[in-house]
């Protein structure tokens, strides 16, 4: 149903999936090619479905979809989730159909998980050749949904002594892209156990996080 209708308001989407008595919208992580870990933070998406439906009471699957870059099931998911440390490669026809995906309505998040940055700078510019990332304000409305981020990006891990910073792809006046640079939201999503990450900061990891779904369902 979703591919048929991508292009309306995705929070139209999932309102007539609760009333059509569909299976609840899954959140889908990308695998692509490379060598990079793109299976990293196993539990991150699950926990930021549950934490979704808890505080912004949505209706979200917590088992979340995997999904290749140049296959047609890209489509059937609003919102994509890219992660790792490591090498990213697109092909011409992977890359064309990730462009065709965000164009037609669909909206990818990169966390990175240190060392991202200069693979999947280049693998974007693939699928935007014309656009360039842009650092959002701190007043843009991603920061402003559920959850108040008056200073933009929670700073989860430490990486590089850099500050977090939230980059955007912007096409034709709309966000498709959104960009966790030296933040690590995904790690921040992750089981508690995992990283071992005071509560306070799990919190603000999985508070961000839901401002981003709020902001695809309702941008």
């Amino acid at each position: 149903m979703i591919r048929k209708i991508l292009t309306i308001s995705l929070l139209l989407v999932l309102n007539l999936c609760r009333l059509s008595g569909q299976d609840a919208l899954k959140l889908a992580l990308l695998k692509y090619r490379g060598g990079g870990d793109w299976y990293a933070n196993p539990t991150s998406l699950s926990n930021l479905s549950a934490f979704c439906n808890k505080t912004l009471k949505m209706n979200l699957n917590t088992d979340f979809a995997t999904v290749e870059v140049g296959s047609r099931e890209i489509f059937d998911y609003p919102f994509l989730h890219i992660t790792g440390h490591g090498n990213i490669i697109f092909s011409p026809e992977e890359a064309e159909n990730l462009r065709n995906y965000l164009i037609g309505g669909g909206f990818l998040e990169i966390s990175d998980n240190y060392g991202i940055d200069p693979y999947i700078r280049l693998a974007m510019k693939q699928v935007f050749p014309e656009l360039e990332f842009i650092e959002l304000p701190f007043d843009h409305k991603i920061y402003h949904q559920h959850f108040q981020f008056s200073k933009g990006l929670p700073k989860i891990h430490e990486h590089d002594g850099k500050p977090a910073q939230g980059f955007g792809l912007i096409y034709e006046g709309r966000l498709v892209c959104f960009y966790d640079y030296e933040c690590d939201l995904g790690d921040g999503w992750e089981d508690q156990a995992v990283h071992h990450d005071p509560e306070e900061i799990r919190l603000k990891a999985l508070q961000m996080g839901a401002n981003i779904i709020q902001y695809v369902f309702t941008h």
